[in-house]
């Protein structure tokens, strides 16, 4: 996290203390909403906005610098050992989702069925796991970096995917909602430029997330992003297939050092040539019903 970041989100942090909505925030300094929005989002103060904002908020320079200090030592990933005692507590689990999330306190208590000591345990357990820093009056503060990620095939994510079908099972069609499975054959070189875009979603969806987070909770839901993308066929195709992959890999290799492949029309005719059977060595043989066409 850069200094000017850290200095954003220490101001961040106490316009949500206060209570202050980014709205509210744009009528005390007489500039628009949008413009408040574009400000944090791009981590861009003029002087005499910066100063408009620290009158409201009450507060000085050299705390807001002392504050952005302290939180530029942040964490990027929690061990294995701490991801497996947080799956391990669902009360620690909530806490954390919850933390994550930016809800209060009371608000957590209201919503879950979590007593108030119980969930202060929590809060102390994840302060000393370096995941918050827990303040007087119950109230605290994330000490994740942006590009905080549970560890990927640490027990958070054996969590979720051993879970997968509470997620999936649902309709996906509610507001900001979508869900759609996309096959299709790519060079490496046009998977890695995709994958640097779904990064960068991904990362738009965070942003967000820290954007909308002054907002009020009747105003923020709850949402999941699942991205999966792998080299893939599915199980019913695989066992159709001729040939394992090793085999694949180096007819595929053929295939592409093979002269006629370059031409669409005449690699066409080759192919019909190749498949038409014969008395001889067809491989076609009669199937039950329901399996018409399928070669032993």
């Amino acid at each position: 996290m850069t200094p000017r970041e850290a200095l954003v989100e220490s101001i961040k942090r106490r316009l949500r203390a206060r209570g202050i909505s980014y709205a509210t925030l744009a009528s005390l300094i007489a500039c628009s909403e949008a413009s408040v929005k574009r400000m944090f989002a791009g981590r861009n103060f003029d002087l005499r906005r910066l100063d408009r904002i620290l009158e409201v908020l009450d507060d000085d320079l050299s705390e807001l610098v002392r504050d952005a200090g302290m939180s530029r030592a942040e964490l990027q990933s929690l061990t294995h050992e701490q991801e497996a005692a947080i799956v391990a507590d669902p009360i620690l689990f909530t806490m954390a989702v919850c933390a994550l999330h930016q809800l209060e306190l009371e608000q957590i208590t209201s919503i879950y069925r979590i007593s108030p000591p119980a969930a202060v345990r929590a809060l102390l357990q994840l302060d000393r796991m370096g995941f918050l820093a827990l303040h007087p009056n119950n109230y605290y503060r994330l000490r994740l970096c942006r590009t905080f990620r549970w560890l990927r095939d640490g027990p958070i994510v054996r969590h979720f995917r051993a879970h997968a079908d509470d997620f999936l099972d649902h309709r996906f069609d509610g507001p900001g909602e979508w869900i759609g499975v996309i096959n299709v054959r790519l060079s490496n070189e046009r998977r890695l430029a995709l994958m640097r875009r779904v990064e960068e979603l991904a990362r738009e969806y965070s942003e967000s997330h820290e954007v909308d987070a002054a907002l009020p909770l009747v105003r923020r839901h709850p949402m999941s992003l699942l991205v999966a993308v792998r080299t893939w066929e599915p199980g019913f195709m695989r066992s159709l297939r001729r040939l394992d992959n090793q085999a694949l890999a180096a007819w595929l290799r053929r295939d592409e050092l093979n002269p006629v492949a370059k031409n669409p029309r005449s690699r066409g005719l080759a192919l019909q040539r190749a498949r038409r059977p014969t008395h001889e060595n067809s491989a076609l043989v009669r199937q039950p019903a329901g399996q018409a066409g399928v070669e032993r």
